[in-house]
């Protein structure tokens, strides 16, 4: 069965991650598709983060 050139990806704030003393504990994770082929690198967005109460980079992981 072959893959297809969409894949889901998770994304994962990047400030939550680095920051030990939030205010709650969990890390603000989103879903998304890219495609395969003309995105190789890692996606990196600016969301939403709930934990963090502001508008914050999210990347890509695996």
């Amino acid at each position: 069965m072959a893959k297809g050139v969409r894949i889901i990806v998770t994304l994962e704030c990047t400030e939550c991650r680095s920051n030990p003393d939030k205010r709650s504990a969990g890390v603000s994770r989103y879903t998304t598709t890219k495609n395969r082929r003309n995105t190789t690198a890692r996606l990196e967005l600016k969301k939403f983060c709930t934990h963090c109460n502001k508008h914050t980079e999210h990347k890509e992981i695996k």
